[in-house]
């Protein structure tokens, strides 16, 4: 799955890019990991698929899933998403019950989308909801990381998907903390996240981020196979892309 992620992405956006920043050091931890992110998209999934397999290969990956999207999308149920009623303390209780089987095993990490809904990025505050704060009761050997994504159009006419992993809290020290300190400390984490993610973005420096994967450049079709034709032609090597590394100003 992540092999056909990582194709669908590069068929239909620019990049996925990675803060060089928000790179996540995390890889000796031998605890639980819990990533709660925000959830601007419905690209979210395949871009959470494609971190864990490129970032997180020998860990076993799970993240909740509304339960009515998930009957649309079974095949993220074969992948390791389980299903949550967002709309009923039936919901919230499904929720902590699989989290706490999940988190209590070797090699796991958990996935949370924790508005529980889509939100656009500039949405504030980003009322993260009250279950991802009660995820350290379960499991205070975890280590909790805010992951910040966003996509927004460069200079290709394929987007542009940006991540970033902010500093990660051990589940004992969130623990210490009141329900509602707790949630948040988590909530100002992610935000933190989030504003920086969203200020390189702005500056659209492409040396700021790591590329994990790259899609195709340029328009396509009959206009880009006229411009590969008069490369040729000039002897000049044929770049599809709008604007060349070499082009960019200093």
């Amino acid at each position: 799955m992540v092999w056909y992620f990582d194709r669908f992405l590069r068929r239909h956006m620019n990049a996925l890019r990675l803060a060089r920043w928000g790179v996540p050091g995390i890889a000796s931890h031998s605890g639980p990991i819990v990533v709660y992110l925000n959830h601007p998209a419905w690209w979210d999934a395949a871009v959470v698929i494609l971190l864990a397999g490129r970032l997180f290969p020998d860990r076993t990956s799970h993240a909740p899933f509304d339960a009515a999207a998930l009957e649309k999308y079974a095949v993220f149920s074969r992948i390791g998403a389980f299903p949550v009623d967002l709309n009923s303390a039936r919901g919230a209780a499904q929720f902590l019950k699989q989290s706490r089987a999940i988190l209590g095993a070797p090699g796991q990490m958990l996935w949370v989308t924790a508005q529980g809904r889509f939100a656009d990025i500039r949405t504030r505050p980003l009322d993260l909801r009250g279950g991802v704060a009660r995820l350290p009761e379960l499991a205070p050997d975890a280590l909790f990381v805010p992951l910040a994504l966003e996509y927004a159009f460069w200079e290709e006419r394929g987007a542009e998907a940006f991540a970033a992993f902010g500093t990660p809290v051990q589940g004992a020290d969130l623990l210490a903390l009141p329900r509602p300190e707790r949630l948040a400390r988590m909530e100002a984490d992610l935000t933190a996240t989030l504003d920086r993610l969203s200020a390189d973005i702005v500056a659209r420096d492409p040396d700021r981020f790591t590329i994990l994967t790259s899609g195709g450049k340029g328009i396509g079709g009959i206009y880009d196979g006229w411009r590969r034709m008069r490369s040729v032609l000039t002897g000049r090597r044929f770049d599809p892309a709008h604007r060349s590394e070499g082009d960019r100003a200093p």
